[in-house]
């Protein structure tokens, strides 16, 4: 009986949201690589779908989660030390994050891991930094991590344009970015919530070292590829047009019109070692992420 309460008390149960997405997955795997003496729990709306694309990791647990669906957080959160939660790309109205953090303060989670974004303490209009502030008005323990711009925005948000158009057309100008590998993100993620207690109740940025425009980044694609891109800055009004024929929803439009415009009267962003100081390993560069994912960034032929 004593072994079984030392257990449950080096133990934590983490709840991770967004499990079946690009950082959710990069995370369970990083907890797994760690061998982690923590019970881990991916909250999926499909739990039979997750099994299977989470088939090589037997000590992973399931439970029914859904951002938009109150129901399911009760029993999501039923004895949950730890959540990992991020914002989903396609939900840009917080008001469907209050009804959570209510569930969570109510089901005394001890530890929030939020995914936020560079700079969101300097901008009160993005969704990421109303929910650093949700969290801060439930008086949750929290650690904020900012990371830059995924690299993996360009095999995702960006790939139809890449592979279709053969173009990257966004409203950002000549503005700069830092670019960070989700691989990297995941990694850390894995560590903070293994090791909560030392970066509790703090704000972390994350980011890579390189600092570039979208300029640059097709000279780099196209230094790796016959069939060039072009990058193509379009205004705001323009971008929201192009992006709704396409048939993108409106609030993941708003959204990455934020994300990519509002930097055009921004500094340029602050570069951080913290990847380094936690892991021992330098941040991976762009060119080494566009030649893993170089098939990304070939023509892709629609036609029948």
């Amino acid at each position: 009986m004593q072994h079984k309460i030392d257990r449950q008390k080096d133990m934590k149960r983490i709840l991770v949201t967004g499990a079946t997405g690009n950082i959710g997955f990069e995370l369970i795997n990083f907890l797994n690589l760690r061998n982690t003496k923590n019970e881990v729990i991916a909250g999926v709306r499909n739990i039979e779908k997750a099994k299977r694309q989470f088939d090589n990791y037997p000590g992973l647990k399931f439970r029914n989660f859904d951002f938009e669906n109150i129901a399911s957080f009760d029993s999501a959160l039923e004895k949950v030390d730890s959540v990992f939660l991020l914002r989903p790309p396609h939900i840009s109205d917080i008001e469907i994050f209050k009804p959570l953090i209510s569930k969570i303060k109510e089901k005394r989670v001890q530890e929030v891991l939020f995914l936020s974004v560079q700079g969101a303490e300097k901008s009160k209009v993005i969704p990421h930094n109303k929910m650093e502030r949700l969290i801060l008005e439930n008086g949750l323990n929290y650690i904020f991590l900012r990371p830059g711009y995924f690299m993996q925005n360009l095999t995702t948000t960006l790939k139809y344009d890449i592979q279709n158009k053969r173009k990257i057309i966004l409203p950002s100008g000549k503005a700069k970015f830092n670019w960070i590998d989700i691989k990297n993100i995941g990694e850390t993620c894995a560590i903070l919530l293994d090791n909560f207690a030392p970066y509790k109740n703090k704000s972390i940025e994350l980011t890579g070292y390189e600092n570039e425009n979208f300029k640059k980044v097709v000279d780099i694609i196209n230094s790796q590829i016959e069939s060039k891109i072009t990058y193509e800055s379009v205004n705001p009004i323009k971008f929201y047009r192009i992006k709704r024929k396409d048939r993108v929803e409106k609030g993941m439009v708003m959204v990455m019109l934020l994300l990519h415009f509002l930097p055009r009267f921004q500094k340029e962003p602050g570069i951080s070692t913290f990847f380094e100081e936690l892991t021992g390993k330098e941040p991976t560069r762009l060119i080494d992420f566009i030649k893993r994912e170089k098939n990304n960034f070939m023509h892709h032929n629609t036609s029948v």
